[in-house]
């Protein structure tokens, strides 16, 4: 089977952040299968594609693994694996994935952008965790609350260079969301090309931090959009690694617009 790990969210090889990708046949292997390639790829996901009979409401089972647990909701791994199936020539036009988070569609533009659409997360206001301050070592704006799909903590921090300075004690961060915790902060310069910038730490899942997470960006949009005025925005996530995320909030939608890049394209040998 081929096995390709693409890096998303970039327009350059060793940017964004990587997934990766295997096309399935026949029916899905055993879980612990799937979980023990996602640990031998030791990414953030990895994304396992399941093309679908016609006359179902989508065209392929897409399923993604952490190194340590399945996850119900990824956006890179999902633009790794639209951009996989589009390169390979194994869809065209809109491309419909059946998931645990319910059916997601990702669309190839002629610029080579991929665009997701995924459902816009809820955001709670909760007060704010003084072990999370510790863990974080930085001043707390505000803290909500995101969908049960997503789980994070998303924490707005003062400013852009606190985000991009901050050295979490990850240990301690584990146990305080359901799934990660995202800081965020309004750019410093948006004439930049970015509206807004984030980290993502997921701990929990064995993930100290991951470089662009586009599930987050359905709360950051909403996040952003309230307080920018606009509903059309750009956010830079990452720290030693970054990716631009650009986000269109819908209503009880959010477009994820972005460049993927294949990396790596081998065989796994290892059959279930």
């Amino acid at each position: 089977m081929r096995l390709r790990i693409v890096d998303a969210f970039t327009d350059r090889p060793f940017g964004g952040n990587p997934a990766g990708v295997l096309l399935l046949d026949g029916a899905f292997p055993p879980d612990a299968w799937l979980r023990q390639v996602a640990a031998e790829v030791n990414l953030s996901e990895t994304a396992f594609a399941l093309p679908l009979p016609a006359g179902e409401d989508a065209d392929w089972a897409l399923r993604w693994f952490t190194p340590t647990a399945e996850v119900d909701m990824c956006g890179h791994a999902t633009l790794a694996t639209a951009h996989v199936l589009t390169a390979a020539g194994l869809a065209r036009g809109l491309i419909r994935f059946r998931a645990r988070c319910g059916i997601l569609t990702a669309e190839a533009a002629a610029d080579g952008t991929i665009t997701l659409d995924f459902p816009t997360s809820s955001l709670t206001p909760v007060a704010t965790v003084p072990a999370v301050q510790h863990a974080l070592g930085a001043d707390i704006v505000s803290v909500h609350d995101t969908s049960a799909h997503i789980g994070d903590l998303v924490v707005e921090l003062a400013d852009e260079r606190t985000v991009r300075e901050l050295r979490p004690d990850f240990a301690a961060l584990r146990g305080y969301a359901r799934r990660g915790v995202i800081v965020t902060a309004a750019a410093e310069d948006p004439s930049r090309g970015y509206d807004f910038v984030s980290r993502g730490f997921f701990p929990a899942l064995g993930i100290d931090e991951d470089p662009v997470t586009g599930s987050a960006h359905t709360a950051l949009a909403p996040f952003w959009a309230a307080r920018l005025g606009r509903t059309g925005l750009t956010g830079l996530q990452g720290g030693d690694r970054t990716g631009l995320v650009r986000v269109t909030l819908s209503g009880e939608r959010t477009l994820l617009t972005g460049h993927a890049v294949t990396v790596v394209d081998g065989e796994l040998l290892a059959r279930p």
